[in-house]
C-alpha cells in the first residue's frame, strides 16, 4: 500500500540530517520526515513562508492554526523558533544558509533536471519557492514514490516543464537511492 512505500522513503530521507544543519522541507513526503528525526542530532528546520525552527506535525491537542508551513498545514514550534517575513525566509534561502533542500518530484532526469511543479491538466497558482529552494546551491534531495500509476517517474528526460536543471543531488524511492555524480 501507498503509506508502506512513503514510510519507507520517510525513515530513509530522515537519515540524511546531520547534527547543526538548517533545512529545508518540501510539502508532503519531506515534511513527514520531521517526525523521524534522530534525538541524537539537532537540526533547523525551515519554512519558505518564515518559520525557523519547525518541530513535528502537532497532536490533536496541540493544533495552533496560526503556526503552517508552506503547504497550510498546520506544525509545531520548538524552543527558539523565530517567525518572519516571506522576504526574510527567501533571503535566507538565496542567501546560501540552507544545508539540505528535500522536496518531492514528478519526474527526475537521468541527468538531475527536476520537474515538481506542473501535473497536466490540472489549474497551478505557481511554483512556490522551490525554483529558489534549488538554486540556492543547497544540497538537494528528492523524496518520491518510484512510479505514478505504474508510470516511471525517473526518466532520461522530463516531459513536464523543468523547476531546475541539473540541480537533484540525491533520490530517495521506496526502491533505492539515487546519487547523482558529476
Amino acid at each position: 500500500p501507498a503509506a508502506q512505500r512513503r514510510n519507507l522513503i520517510v525513515k530513509r530521507a530522515a537519515k540524511e540530517f546531520q547534527d547543526g544543519m538548517y533545512v529545508n522541507l518540501g510539502i508532503g513526503i519531506p515534511t513527514l520526515s520531521a517526525n523521524h528525526i534522530s534525538p541524537d542530532i539537532t537540526i533547523f528546520l525551515q519554512s519558505e513562508n518564515g518559520l525557523l525552527g519547525m518541530g513535528p506535525y502537532p497532536k490533536e491537542s496541540e493544533v495552533d492554526a496560526d503556526y503552517i508551513n508552506a503547504g497550510k498545514e498546520t506544525v509545531t514550534t520548538l524552543p527558539g523558533s523565530a517567525l518572519f517575513s516571506s522576504s526574510d525566509s527567501f533571503a535566507m534561502i538565496r542567501g546560501k544558509k540552507m544545508h539540505l533542500t528535500m522536496l518531492g518530484a514528478l519526474q527526475v532526469s537521468s541527468n538531475g533536471d527536476l520537474a515538481n511543479w506542473l501535473i497536466p491538466g490540472k489549474m497551478v497558482k505557481g511554483m512556490g519557492g522551490a525554483m529558489d529552494l534549488v538554486g540556492s546551491g543547497s544540497r538537494v534531495v528528492v523524496t518520491m514514490e518510484h512510479t505514478a500509476k505504474g508510470t516511471p517517474k525517473i526518466l532520461n528526460k522530463c516531459s513536464l516543464p523543468l523547476t531546475g536543471k541539473g540541480v537533484v543531488d540525491r533520490i530517495i524511492t521506496e526502491l533505492c537511492v539515487f546519487d547523482f555524480i558529476d
